[in-house]
């Protein structure tokens, strides 16, 4: 199976935890680029495949490597649940090998029907796990995602306690950043939600993100608490990963970051701009009253897009309509 985006990747990992659960007796390879290797780790009868996309992977030729390279694993079966050019030009040679192979439906019908102006229909779509169960129903595998289980909390390793300290009693996760600025909660408010959180000196909060601009803006939100701790920049993916399976919550924008918590078992509140959970992606095992949406009576289009990668005129104050003092109950109430 081929994989490419971090939520993406996220997004898998319950529902390939649950199949390796249905049938022990077999074996599944996971083709990802080698940076996703760490959400896999203690999957049982999950071999990683690391997809070279700069050298050996690379163009047309690559592919074709790849398709070689999967060969010599004697695969039964291919699951794309990406379905993008290389992926289905992957998945089509193995067709044409014999082999049984099935595609995500990605729902791009839905989707635009969701996100357009005019004739909006605004309703829940098939969520990505009920998509991914759906290319192992093709393949003739059911998955059932009810008895889900999740990784035990990692145990922290003494360089990161040096970061966090050892004097709480709650940890609260805080991703404040999304891909696209549609998706990101006013920076000013966020730094209501910490002034808020802060106030209980039990609790200690940890800000995630990644680049330099980003670890600049998180600095400024931590500068004037204690108990509020900037991680990103300061330990490894594989550390991160760590650190948020032992978080009590995670506050997250539509991103990257709500899923990876939601894969470790985490509770996930999440802020939405311009898109809306009923797109398909609410967090894995995530309450619906836990997604916080901008309110549609004052901006009537939304959600805008699936990604957030368009931007609406007059619409971008829309996140503004989510209060302080509803992010801080809500996270209160998940504590």
């Amino acid at each position: 199976m081929r994989l490419s985006a971090m939520g993406d990747v996220a997004m898998t990992v319950p529902v390939l935890r649950a199949f390796v659960k249905h049938y022990p007796q077999l074996k599944i390879t996971v083709i990802s680029r080698p940076f996703f290797k760490p959400f896999f780790e203690g999957i049982p009868n999950l071999t990683f495949f690391a997809f070279d996309e700069k050298e050996r992977h690379k163009g047309f030729l690559g592919l074709l490597r790849l398709f070689q390279d999967l060969k010599n694993l004697q695969i039964d079966a291919f699951a794309d649940l990406h379905n993008v050019l290389r992926s289905k030009i992957v998945r089509n040679l193995f067709a044409l090998s014999g082999k049984k192979v099935a595609a995500v439906d990605k729902g791009r019908q839905g989707k635009k029907e969701l996100t357009r102006a005019e004739n909006k229909v605004f309703q829940q779509l098939p969520t990505m796990f009920e998509r991914h169960i759906k290319v192992f129903e093709k393949l003739g595998f059911t998955v059932d995602l009810s008895q889900s289980e999740f990784p035990k909390k990692a145990v922290l390793t003494p360089e990161i306690a040096v970061i966090i300290g050892i004097n709480y009693k709650k940890l609260i996760g805080i991703a404040p950043f999304a891909q696209y600025t549609s998706k990101v909660y006013p920076l000013d408010l966020m730094q209501q939600v910490i002034d808020q959180l802060a106030l209980d000196t039990t609790q200690t909060i940890l800000l995630f993100g990644g680049g330099a601009h980003e670890i600049q803006q998180l600095n400024a939100l931590a500068s004037q608490h204690k108990n509020v701790v900037v991680v990103a920049g300061k330990i490894k993916f594989q550390q991160e990963l760590q650190l948020i399976s032992n978080l009590d919550v995670m506050l997250s924008m539509d991103s990257g970051n709500a899923h990876i918590a939601a894969m470790l078992g985490v509770k996930v509140i999440t802020l939405w701009g311009a898109t809306h959970p009923y797109a398909g992606f609410l967090p894995f095992n995530q309450p619906f009253e836990n997604a916080l949406t901008a309110d549609r009576k004052q901006f009537p289009m939304l959600p805008t897009s699936v990604y957030g990668n368009k931007n609406v005129p007059g619409y971008e104050d829309a996140m503004r309509t989510i209060t302080p003092e509803t992010v801080v109950a809500k996270i209160q109430k998940a504590l």
